[in-house]
């Protein structure tokens, strides 16, 4: 899944891994950056990384149930 990111969300991913967050997809929009989403270890809180590896906790993200 790592595959089209950015080495800076890729860094971003491995160290969100250590503290127990886990990549659940990537978003591919036609013609844009790759959205990675990350899950807490109890499923009920989702963060994106954003293109320069910085993370949104407030994600303009609609997921659905």
């Amino acid at each position: 899944m790592l595959a089209g990111l950015t080495p800076a969300q890729q860094a971003t991913i491995h160290t969100m891994e250590n503290f127990h967050w886990h990549l659940k997809f990537v978003r591919r929009p036609i013609f844009k950056v790759p959205v990675p989403v990350l899950f807490n270890r109890a499923g009920d809180r989702y963060v994106v990384v954003n293109e320069d590896g910085t993370i949104d906790e407030n994600p303009a993200l609609v997921l659905r149930d």
